[in-house]
């Protein structure tokens, strides 16, 4: 069995895998402070309540952009699972060659999700990552990472909105019940959330613009349901996007 994890700012992302089929996911609340033990007793617990057995896993591979992250992960790994993570470097086989300039500077969960675009809706693609930030992660036909853009968060921007402003409140992000607000949050809810699917369609469209109409765009992430849902270019929604492609390159480098 395969336990891979996707640590981002925000989440982390847990995934166990029987073969190539994933049986279990979890999202946790990144908590940077949290110890080795308690990663592990976290791990024990969910895989307890899923009726997996903890012993089976023999393999781990962990996407992280949290460097404070990384040693109880690890460590937690050799603990609980006695096994040796295979954590995601520029060193890492992917099976993509990364174009980025300097290729230590791209998060190693945008080359994942290029990874699992390609191999499951080939290239070009563009994966539009819905995150503490929003990412957009290109792949060409040529199995190339070709990079992308950062965009500030949907949440980032909730925070900033009510944070620089006397009156305005904290809302959820949602569809709103009409396009124009009758009132303060409905005229926020609707400005953010059309805000963010006119600007993922006019990012995507110059994507598409510039490597073909063959290009296939893919959401993922947290509140990538809500967005595709009214976009006019993103058709395709896989939330395991990421899972799935850390089980790739597992499976890659183990053929190795």
């Amino acid at each position: 069995m395969l336990l891979a994890l996707d640590a981002g700012n925000s989440n982390i992302t847990i995934g166990a895998f029987e073969g190539q089929t994933l049986i279990g996911r979890w999202r946790l609340r990144t908590i940077h402070e949290q110890t080795a033990d308690e990663w592990g007793v976290l791990m024990r617990n969910l895989f307890a309540l899923a009726s997996l057995d903890l012993s089976r896993v023999d393999g781990i591979i962990i996407a992280s952009v949290v460097p404070t992250l990384d040693a109880p992960l690890a460590a937690m790994s050799e603990r609980y699972f006695h096994s040796t993570p295979l954590f995601i470097t520029p060193e890492t086989d992917i099976g993509l060659k990364v174009l980025y300039d300097n290729p230590r500077e791209v998060g190693a969960d945008r080359v994942v999700n290029g990874v699992a675009a390609f191999h499951r809706y080939g290239g070009p693609a563009v994966v539009v990552d819905l995150g503490t930030t929003i990412n957009f992660d290109v792949v060409s036909a040529n199995a190339e990472y070709l990079g992308g853009m950062i965009c500030p968060g949907i949440g980032m921007s909730i925070s900033g909105l009510f944070a620089k402003t006397a009156r305005l409140p904290m809302v959820d992000f949602r569809e709103p019940a009409q396009l124009i607000g009758k009132n303060t949050v409905g005229s926020i809810q609707s400005g953010l959330y059309y805000g963010f699917v006119g600007m993922i369609d006019g990012i995507v469209e110059r994507v598409i613009a510039e490597l073909g109409s063959s290009t296939t765009a893919v959401a993922t992430g947290g509140q990538a349901r809500f967005v595709a849902a009214a976009s006019r270019l993103v058709k395709e929604f896989n939330e395991d996007l990421t899972l799935e492609g850390l089980e790739i390159i597992w499976r890659r480098n183990q053929k190795k």
